[in-house]
Order: structure tokens, then C-alpha cells, then sequence
């Protein structure tokens, strides 16, 4: 087959399971000119982002640089998607400057406080990886993703646009006061950096919007640094990135007392977190559009290799792209071809062109960044929720604050409080339905989706969830209202417990409350289409008692329909 990673079909055509894919998966001799010419485009991306984010993390451009070659190298040697890029992002880079800033205030070297969090960064992700834990990411929903990132894309924003118009923002200051200082020095700002930086700005927009092939932002930095040396306008007061030191990256690990790896741990977590939940949700929604399997643990594990790498190679904390996959992906790339391509082009610029880049004008970075992360700002996807669903809004809503006003690892925390919230708002009033199974028609008659049955005096009740603590008394009062509901009496109450996988034991007192209930109102209690082990959890809490269980709700009511309490045929027990 072309594709040596697919398994052979057997079983009517279905893909036999596959083994973990080797690198450079899916690429075939026709797809080599096409996936090098998509390495180009994204080394062309790679290389002023990574310099832009590096300079947002506080980090020399060096550090976005030695992302790109060692980590990149290993992230790809493990990684089982074919298409997901790795690099550090914006969101990490403002994670670090929010975290890392604080500690190295206390006295420790920041650099090494940077290095020291990717390590820590990479050793979570081994131990998600061995223990199996990527289906953490499913706590992390999409409303808290977009409050979060967009948050941390304003706050960055900020800073770019203050690089722009050339004013310093002091080290530490907060959101508002950070604005205020912009909007008071917005009268001396640098008019030659403004020029810069807007004229970079227009030519991205343009460009993507008439040649989306292009890469812009490339040509804007090359273009900007030719302009900038040519008319002399650093001299001006336009400031440049400056000396980049040449040299592939070298072995460094970073030397730190125990306390100071401890304080990590936190903001080190927040990165984890947040690359969990966009690293995998990314890899798997491209290999279904795309038609290959991934291994979510696989992927973890390559995330925290590269991740030490980085830590032990000069560079910060790295997580998943979703520009440059979708950059790639837009490109025609199948593979992680690209990516090695990368490496290799860093790696050359490293050695032979630093030079180039120490001419670079900040605004410029400055504008490339600050088009990058305009995006993530996502104003349709808050439109979009406030449309569908308020309470996501205000989920979303409450992520971007905390984050933007209080800072980033607060951010996290809350929104990992409203993750448990939704659910177990969400978990408090599952679906309760009265089903009228004599004519098989289903109906839903008040709000708690409580109805009557067809059939006089028989009254069947599903619902659709575990019972248990959050939800149990929702469900006791849903039942008597169901009971109540007929207009005649009801001798027997029939509970369909097919999509009760379980019960705790605050459910149970519920179920022995509602028991007495029906007893008291000569209600007969019977249970229908009863699993197996739901059927043992009954007799193991005591719930069962002399109740009929019954193998389906037709069954249920051909024997109970029209009869008195205490005198329907009992069905066969369940089981027997």
C-alpha cells in the first residue's frame, strides 16, 4: 500500500488495529517536493515568531531560536500525529514572563528559572505519558480554552503595542496599569518605530488577505531590517533586536536549590495544562479530518522529551501551535517532513547568518507578534457562545478576566473550578423522561421532562445518567412529580434503569426516601432493563427488596397495565 503506516483491512473493510508509526509516517516519493517546500514556509514562519515569543518570555532570541532545533528534533523522533507542529506559543511565552518574572525577582538568575520550568514541564508530561492520563485534557472544555487564551493574547497585546510606539513598560506592572502608562505616554512616542510598525502591520493584512501563500512575516522583518539599516533610523531612536551570539545550541542544565524547583512547580503545571488540552484536542481533530491514528500517550511523551530537551538546551517551555499546524495543514503536508526541515534551517542560521538578525527593528517583532495573536483574541467564538449557551459565556468570560486582571496561573485554577462546576451543574439535572411505552411514543410534558404514561395507573420513568449525590434528589422529586401527574391513581411506577451505570450510597437514602414515599400512596416500586451490575448494586445497598424487575418496559406494563396494586404477575427476575 502507499501508505506503509495503514494497517491491512480485514473484517468487512475496517482498518485492523495499527502499531505505533514510526517517523515520517504517510510520506511517499511524490509527497517529498511538496512537504520540503512546506518545511521552507514554516521555518519561515518559525523564525520571527520564536524570536517574537522569546522576547515576550524575557528570554534572549537565542531561546526562541534552540526551540527549533534539539526539542523540535526529538518532539518529532517520538510524536505518533503526522501533522502537529510543536513550539513554544504565546501563551507559554506569557505564562513564563508571569511566572518565572516574580521568582527571579527573588534573586535566582531568570534564565535558569526558565530552563528549570521546561524541565518540570517535561517531566509531567513523562508521567501523563506513562500513567496514561491524556484523557485530563477533557477538563480543560473549549469556552475556558478561549476565555483563557484570550486573556493571556490581550495581555501580550499590550506589550507588543507598546513596542511599537517605543515605550518601556516597567518589569511587573499590572494589566491597567500598563495601559495607563501607554495612554499617558502615547504623546512622546517614537515616530519612526509607530511608521515601522504600522507599515509592517498593513503589509501583513494585505498580504494574507491577496497572496495567503506568502510569508509575510518574513518578508516584513527582512524588509523592516533593510530599511532600518539603509535609512539609518536606529540612530533615529528605533530600537533593534541587537547582537544574536552565533553557535549551535550546547548542553546546559540548570543549576538551582531545591526550594527554587519547588516554586516552579505550579506555573509549571499551568503550562502542562494548558498544552494538554490544545496539544491533544489539535492532534486528534486533524488525524479524523485526515484519516491516521494517533496515540494520545505517545504524544504526551513526546511533549515532555522535547520539553527537557528545551530545558537542557537553552530554550523555554514548548507546546503545540495551532497556526503553524494549520499552516502546514493548509500547505498539503502529511508528515513531520517540515519540521525537520526546521531544525536544519535553524541550525544553519544559528552557525552562519546571527548577524542578519541583530538589525531586526523591535517594532517590527513587535507587529508580527501582535498580528500572531490578534486571533486569539477569538471575538466570534465569544459571540458564538453568548448565541448558544450564556452560562459557557460566562465561563468563558470569567477565564479571560481572572487571567487578564489577576494573572495567568490564578487563571488556570479557576478555570479548572468552573471546569467541575459545569459539570457537576451539568451532572444535577440529567435527562428524566416519562416514556409512554404502550403505543412507543415518548413525550415530555414540564420542564423536568416529566410526563404520564398512556396506560392508566402505570407510570414509567428513565434517567439517562449515573444516580448519585449531585443528581439523586432532582431524581426523587422528578419521580413524584411524575406520580402525582395522572389524573388517576397510580398503582405502579415502573424505573428504567438501563442508563443507571451506577448508584451511590447518597442515592441510595434518596431511593429508600422515595420508597416509603410510594409505600405511603399504595405505589407499587418495580425496575426495568436492569444491567447486570446495577442490578448487584441494588442488592448490595439494599434497594431491590421484593421489587419485580422486569427484562423491558413493554413487558413491565402488558403486566401491570389496568391491574390493582399487590395483584400483577410477577416477571421472571433478571438473571434467572
Amino acid at each position: 500500500m502507499s501508505d506503509a503506516g495503514v494497517a491491512r483491512r480485514r473484517d468487512g473493510g475496517r482498518p485492523a488495529p495499527s502499531r505505533l508509526r514510526p517517523p515520517l509516517a504517510g510520506l511517499t516519493v511524490r509527497g517529498v517536493g511538496r512537504e520540503l517546500l512546506a518545511g521552507v514556509t514554516l521555518l519561515a514562519l518559525a523564525v520571527p515568531l520564536n524570536i517574537g515569543y522569546a522576547q515576550i518570555a524575557g528570554l534572549p532570541a537565542t531561546a526562541g531560536l534552540y526551540a527549533l532545533v534539539v526539542p523540535t528534533i526529538v518532539y518529532v523522533l517520538f510524536v505518533s500525529s503526522r501533522q502537529l507542529v510543536a513550539s513554544p506559543d504565546a501563551a507559554i511565552a506569557a505564562l513564563v514572563a508571569s511566572s518565572v518574572g516574580g521568582l527571579a525577582i527573588a534573586g535566582d538568575d531568570y534564565a535558569t528559572l526558565a530552563l528549570a520550568q521546561a524541565v518540570i514541564v517535561g517531566v509531567l508530561f513523562v508521567l501523563l505519558a506513562v500513567f496514561r492520563l491524556g484523557f485530563l485534557a477533557s477538563f480543560l472544555s473549549a469556552p475556558i480554552l478561549v476565555g483563557f487564551v484570550a486573556g493571556l493574547a490581550l495581555d501580550i497585546l499590550v506589550g507588543q503595542i507598546a513596542k511599537m510606539l517605543g515605550i518601556s513598560l516597567p518589569s511587573g506592572a499590572e494589566f491597567f496599569e500598563r495601559v495607563g502608562r501607554i495612554v499617558l505616554e502615547l504623546p512622546r512616542a517614537e515616530p519612526w518605530s509607530v511608521a515601522v510598525a504600522v507599515s509592517s502591520i498593513l503589509v501583513m493584512l494585505l498580504g494574507r488577505r491577496f497572496l495567503p501563500v506568502v510569508p509575510w512575516a518574513l518578508v516584513v522583518l527582512v524588509a523592516a531590517t533593510a530599511v532600518v539599516s539603509v535609512a539609518g533610523l536606529a540612530e533615529r531612536g528605533v530600537p533593534v533586536l541587537g547582537p544574536v551570539p552565533a553557535g549551535p545550541p550546547r548542553f546546559t542544565w540548570p543549576m538551582l536549590d531545591v526550594l527554587s524547583w519547588v516554586s516552579l512547580v505550579p506555573s509549571a503545571i499551568a503550562i502542562t495544562l494548558v498544552t494538554l488540552a490544545e496539544g491533544l484536542l489539535l492532534s486528534r481533530a486533524y488525524a479524523e479530518r485526515n484519516r491516521y491514528r494517533v496515540n494520545p500517550n505517545r504524544d504526551l511523551l513526546a511533549f515532555g522529551l522535547a520539553n527537557i530537551a528545551a530545558g537542557a538546551q537553552g530554550a523555554f517551555a514548548m507546546g503545540s501551535s495551532t497556526s503553524r499546524t494549520a499552516a502546514m495543514d493548509q500547505a498539503g503536508s502529511r508528515t513531520q517532513l517540515p519540521s525537520l526541515v526546521v531544525a536544519a534551517g535553524a541550525i544553519a542560521l544559528l552557525v552562519f547568518g546571527t548577524a542578519l538578525l541583530a538589525d531586526i527593528p523591535s517594532p517590527a517583532i513587535g507587529a508580527v507578534v501582535a498580528v500572531a495573536v490578534l486571533p486569539l483574541l477569538a471575538p466570534r467564538s465569544f459571540a458564538r457562545l453568548w448565541r448558544i449557551d450564556r452560562f459557557e459565556f460566562a465561563v468563558a468570560g470569567t477565564c479571560f478576566v481572572v487571567t487578564l486582571l489577576v494573572g495567568a496561573i490564578p487563571g488556570v485554577l479557576v478555570a479548572f473550578v468552573l471546569a467541575l462546576v459545569n459539570l457537576a451543574r451539568r451532572a444535577a439535572h440529567p435527562p428524566i423522561d416519562v416514556l409512554v411505552v404502550g403505543s412507543d411514543r415518548r413525550s415530555l410534558v414540564d420542564e423536568a421532562g416529566v410526563g404520564r404514561s398512556t396506560v392508566p395507573g402505570v407510570v414509567v420513568v428513565r434517567m439517562s445518567a449515573p444516580l448519585f449525590f449531585a443528581n439523586a434528589e432532582t431524581f426523587a422529586g422528578a419521580v413524584r412529580r411524575a406520580v402525582r401527574a395522572p389524573d388517576e391513581t397510580v398503582h405502579d411506577l415502573v424505573l428504567d434503569m438501563e442508563a443507571v451505570t451506577d448508584i451511590d450510597v447518597t442515592a441510595a437514602e434518596a431511593m429508600v426516601g422515595l420508597r416509603v414515599w410510594l409505600e405511603e400512596r399504595g405505589t407499587r416500586l418495580s425496575f426495568s432493563r436492569v444491567r447486570p451490575a446495577t442490578l448487584a448494586r441494588l442488592d448490595a445497598l439494599g434497594l431491590r427488596g421484593e421489587a419485580t424487575i422486569f427484562p423491558t418496559n413493554r413487558a413491565a406494563v402488558d403486566a401491570l397495565g389496568g391491574r390493582p396494586s399487590g395483584t400483577g404477575r410477577r416477571a421472571r427476575k433478571a438473571g434467572s
